[in-house]
């Protein structure tokens, strides 16, 4: 059987909205409740690489435990949502993981917030932001280098190496243009949504485009047939996740 990877992007190509938002106003409810003041996440008026890295201060002196406590406590809550998820793709991703693909999730998030999605998911790797710790274990606010635009190709692409696969034989999903370096690599790109110039290449290239309909998680439900044919079974929860390294 060829091997192959299936990339996913998660904001908005997995989860309807952005996790990062919804994990700050989670984190946010919790400070305000201690009598903290919580600072608003810069969302417009620079790059996504800078606001990604504005994003990330705001976390400076956190514990990374305590960070991923949180994180488990939010998507336990966001998971129950009615509308949290684009259940298509969500489906696709459970398609490939039955047809024996390494699910591979990519994004701009940090692996301490989107761990509970991939154990759910039942993922293989997560390719995230790596967010920088001091000796103690605490945030220092800075990360390494935003898992955005070039970096996801160029993470995805030591991946397929480490794997031993064939790119043109791998997938990739994603929802804005950034991800286009990524989604041109593989043989196999998924434009999902309506971002204007991701949906023009994806017209020119004759990609596969999913629209961003949203709905609840679909544990429990039989997904349906994949355009390359099958059907669909959700993967149990608390699959394990081996981080891409």
């Amino acid at each position: 059987m060829t091997r192959r990877i299936a990339f996913f992007d998660v904001d908005e190509t997995l989860l309807a909205g952005k996790g990062m938002l919804s994990f700050w106003h989670f984190w946010s409810a919790r400070l305000a409740l201690c009598g903290s003041v919580p600072a608003t996440p810069r969302s417009a008026g620079a790059d996504r690489e800078t606001l990604n890295r504005a994003y990330f201060t705001l976390f400076a002196g956190v514990p990374l435990v305590q960070l991923e406590s949180a994180a488990r406590q939010w998507y336990e809550e966001y998971r129950g949502g009615p509308d949290a998820y684009l259940p298509e793709t969500v489906n696709a991703l459970l398609w490939h993981r039955a047809s024996g693909h390494e699910i591979a999730l990519v994004t701009g998030s940090a692996e301490a917030l989107v761990r509970p999605l991939a154990e759910d998911l039942g993922a293989h790797h997560m390719l995230a932001t790596e967010v920088l710790t001091d000796a103690a274990g605490a945030l220092t606010g800075e990360v390494r280098q935003p898992m955005i635009g070039a970096a996801k190709l160029t993470a995805a692409a030591a991946l397929i190496r480490r794997r031993g696969v064939r790119a043109r034989d791998c997938f990739a999903y994603g929802d804005h243009s950034s991800d286009l370096p990524l989604l041109s690599a593989v043989g196999n790109p998924v434009a999902v949504g309506d971002d204007p110039v991701l949906t023009a290449r994806a017209a020119t290239e004759g990609w596969r485009l999913i629209e961003a309909r949203t709905g609840p998680h679909p544990a429990g439900a039989s997904a349906g047939p994949h355009p390359a044919g099958g059907l669909v079974k959700p993967h149990p929860a608390g699959a394990l996740v081996a981080q891409a390294s």
